[in-house]
C-alpha cells in the first residue's frame, strides 16, 4: 500500500544521522564524562528501539498492527518524525559547543537558556520522542510500542543523570533553571 514507506522514514534519520555526526566535531573539551557502562545504559536501548523500527517485518507480536494501517497514519507519523527531527536539530545548534552524545561536563559549561531551551530543559530528548512516536505511528505495529517506551526509558535516566550534574555544578542557578522550564514535554513534564 505505502511502496516508499521503506526508505522515506529511514532516509529522514539517515539525514539526521548524518548532519549529528558532522556537527559532533569542534564542541568544548570534556571535563567530566560519564563511564561507558552508564553510556550503555542509554545507548543500547535507543540502538535497539532504532533496529526494531527499521526491520522490514518481526516476528509474532511485535509485528502484529495496533492501529489500522492508512496514509492518513503514514502521513501523521511522517510529519511528527520531521517535527522531532527539526525541533532536535534546532536544539543541537542553540546548543552549540555545549552539546556531547554523552552525560558530559564540558570546559567553560554553560547553562543555556536561548532557542527552544527557553521553555524545555531537554530538548533534543523532546524531539527525539516525537520523531521515536512518528516512526512508531508510522509503522503502527506492536514494535513501533515497544521502541518507544525504550527510547523514553533511556532518555529519562539519562536526563536525570545530566540534572544531578549540572545541579551539582551550578547550584541555584540551574534550580532556578529548571523553576522556569519544563524538562521534556511543555505543561507535562
Amino acid at each position: 500500500m505505502i511502496d516508499f514507506a521503506d526508505w522515506l522514514i529511514p532516509g529522514l534519520w539517515l539525514l539526521w544521522g548524518l548532519y549529528w555526526w558532522q556537527a559532533s566535531y569542534g564542541v568544548k573539551r570534556a571535563v567530566r564524562q560519564e563511564s561507558f557502562l552508564s553510556r550503555a545504559a542509554h545507548f543500547v536501548p535507543l540502538i535497539v528501539a532504532g533496529v526494531l523500527l527499521g526491520l522490514k517485518s518481526v516476528p509474532g507480536w511485535l509485528g502484529e498492527r495496533w492501529i489500522a494501517r492508512s496514509w492518513e497514519l503514514y502521513e501523521a507519523g511522517v510529519a511528527l518524525v520531521v517535527m522531532g527531527l527539526l525541533f532536535s536539530v534546532w536544539a543541537r545548534i542553540v546548543l552549540g559547543g555545549n552539546w556531547s552524545g554523552s552525560v558530559t561536563l564540558k570546559q567553560h559549561h554553560e547553562i543555556v537558556r536561548t532557542g527552544p531551551y527557553r521553555w524545555i530543559r531537554h530538548p533534543i530528548y523532546t524531539g527525539l520522542v516525537l520523531a521515536f512516536l512518528g516512526s512508531a505511528v508510522a509503522r503502527g505495529e506492536w514494535r513501533g510500542v515497544l521502541a518507544l517506551a525504550l527510547v523514553v526509558a533511556a532518555l529519562w535516566r539519562k536526563w536525570r543523570l545530566e540534572e544531578r550534574w549540572l545541579a551539582e555544578s551550578f547550584g541555584s542557578a540551574y534550580a532556578d533553571y529548571r523553576r522556569s522550564t519544563w524538562a521534556l514535554i511543555p505543561f507535562i513534564v
